[in-house]
């Protein structure tokens, strides 16, 4: 892949709001054509997070729990932040405890994804997540998370299901099928 055009210059970056959890920058570039915009982002931590498909006895385990941002309870895969001194792997096992009460002898990374790279600048490391045995770590949830196990084989009627909407839950789990048609021919 070629880059078309120079990376625009940062003339500028202000903090305009901030919260508990976000930080909002105005972003003044300069382009290499000499145009000048403003723009915003959420400055995202340098942390970084992880989503995982859990596969456990021909099911996909879903996690349902409450969404802020949507008043609604939503299916979707565990999740989390990266801790600091942890590697993607570390969390990612970590939070399928926290989450979902088991950990994973097998962990394969898949991709890692941009929530939305005009606004935002974190990222998320998809893993597919398989040898699950019992375990269970306390995590930071104000309320036990339901565990929904889905069939596998009935992953394409998932996607009809109106409480599993998230973006990253879908990208994950159409790339857990591309993992999985790739190794069943290998």
């Amino acid at each position: 892949m070629t880059q078309r055009h120079k990376k625009p210059e940062i003339l500028h970056t202000e903090v305009v709001a901030k919260s508990r959890l976000f930080q909002i920058e105005q972003v003044h570039l300069k382009f290499s054509n000499g145009v000048e915009r403003q723009y915003e982002r959420m400055k995202g931590g340098s942390r970084g997070a992880v989503m995982i498909v859990p596969i456990h006895e021909g099911n996909l385990l879903l996690a349902s729990e409450y969404a802020a941002g949507t008043d609604n309870y939503e299916l979707g895969f565990p999740k989390g932040l990266i801790d600091p001194g942890e590697t993607a792997a570390q969390a990612a096992n970590r939070e399928l405890q926290e989450e979902i009460g088991f950990g994973s002898h097998k962990l394969t990374l898949l991709k890692e994804l941009s929530l939305a790279p005009g606004y935002f600048s974190s990222k998320m490391q998809i893993f597919v997540a398989e040898q699950l045995f019992p375990s269970r770590l306390e995590g930071d949830e104000p309320e036990p998370i339901d565990v929904i196990p889905w069939p596998l084989s009935d992953w394409q009627q998932l996607l009809e299901n109106n409480n599993f909407s998230e973006s990253r839950s879908v990208s994950a789990l159409f790339l857990t099928q591309q993992y999985l048609a790739t190794t069943e021919t290998a």
